[in-house]
């Protein structure tokens, strides 16, 4: 069966960007559309896969700064069309407007945050990017409605995403959590200067991913918390933090594996659609104290794996924090329950659903209309 990949754009090094990672492999050969591909920001793994980026990649800049290309993201994708069997689209906003001539299965990591969580994603973000997006929003809300119902089938990567796809789409969408990637049998390579024992916090640098709390609940903390991960609130972060967190930017997956090995635990103040990092700690036999909400309510099972604590605010995350070092932890039970979200299951399903989509047949009529249509239409 004829199968293509579609990823909104690879840049980073993220949870996104593993589940990539993880089709790249179970479609070994299926090509690759993104809109922009910067090599040296992503996975290193994905250098070898058949990458075709849109002509966005081509502009000055946009590799390293691909928030810049938001105005150009939906009328590139709608104009992108893809032959293909299946085309599978990772998407959290952007590929599922892709055009194809098959059958379409998109992966919803979340429903763009921007339009549907605009006030908790622009959190502290400037009043241009702000007064910019509202202008945007009720279009692109219409357009990311067409591109959803655009496709055949839906897969969700949580219980929370889910049940956001059908408040915003309509849609009941299938649910498909991603693996967990960190192979804790993998070579482990220490960060110069580090001893076991600290706090871990895995995160994009963004404002919605409440990494200050974080930061300021160390304050009142003896221990010693590393953040690992960059983002556009990095400079502001270190500003506030104290002597006592340390910021280790990008780390290589020896290093994470290192980092995961060696913690006393992991923390998160996150609004996670799905969430990833408590999984790939419990592998490590390591628990995690994490925010009650979104996809951290299927990851980790409470007083087994982690503990919740209730509210992003730095009170909140000390007590969790203090209660997560006091108690004692099963790390059989903990690898035992991150077991559960191997890639081997994930990728078996996820063949199956294509198979099954490809078997079908025939697509569906409706497709994303060019933006040169839409522009015609709206004349």
């Amino acid at each position: 069966m004829n199968v293509a990949l579609v990823h909104d754009y690879l840049t980073q090094r993220g949870g996104a960007e593993r589940v990539v990672l993880a089709m790249v492999r179970a479609f070994a050969g299926a090509p690759l559309y993104t809109s922009v591909f910067w090599e040296h920001g992503t996975f290193p793994e994905l250098a070898s896969a058949d990458v075709r980026p849109l002509a966005l990649n081509r502009l000055p800049g946009l590799r390293q700064h691909h928030r810049a290309a938001f105005p150009l993201l939906a009328p590139s994708f709608s104009r992108l069309e893809v032959k293909a069997d299946v085309v599978l689209c990772s998407s959290s906003g952007w590929a599922h407007g892709t055009r194809v001539e098959g059958r379409k299965v998109v992966y919803c990591h979340a429903p763009a945050r921007w339009l549907y969580q605009t006030d908790r994603y622009l959190r502290g973000r400037g009043p241009f990017l702000g007064a910019g997006l509202r202008l945007l929003k009720e279009p692109l809300i219409r357009w990311d409605r067409r591109a959803a119902a655009s496709a055949n089938r839906y897969l969700a990567n949580s219980s929370a995403v889910r049940r956001e796809i059908l408040e915003h789409y309509g849609i009941e969408a299938d649910l498909l959590p991603p693996p967990h990637a960190v192979d804790p049998a993998g070579v482990r390579r220490r960060p110069e200067g580090l001893e076991p024992g600290f706090i871990l916090c895995v995160s994009r640098l963004l404002p919605y991913k409440n990494v200050d709390a974080v930061v300021a609940a160390f304050s009142g903390l003896d221990e010693l918390l590393i953040v690992v991960g960059t983002g556009p609130d990095e400079r502001s972060l270190r500003r506030e933090a104290g002597l006592n967190v340390r910021f280790l930017g990008a780390v290589s997956d020896e290093e994470l594996r290192w980092l995961y090995a060696n913690c006393a635990g992991l923390v998160s103040a996150s609004y996670e659609d799905f969430g990833l990092t408590p999984l790939e700690a419990a592998a490590f036999g390591k628990p995690a104290a994490v925010l009650r909400w979104g996809g951290f309510l299927d990851t980790v099972v409470d007083g087994e794996t982690g503990l919740f604590f209730d509210r992003p605010e730095p009170g909140a995350v000390r007590d969790a924090v203090r209660e997560l070092i006091r108690r004692s932890w099963s790390s059989q039970a903990l690898a035992t329950h991150a077991a559960q979200f191997s890639e081997a299951s994930f990728v078996e399903r996820l063949r199956a659903v294509v198979l099954e989509e490809g078997q079908r047949g025939e697509p569906r009529a409706i497709s994303m209309p060019s933006a040169s249509a839409r522009a015609a239409r709206s004349e």
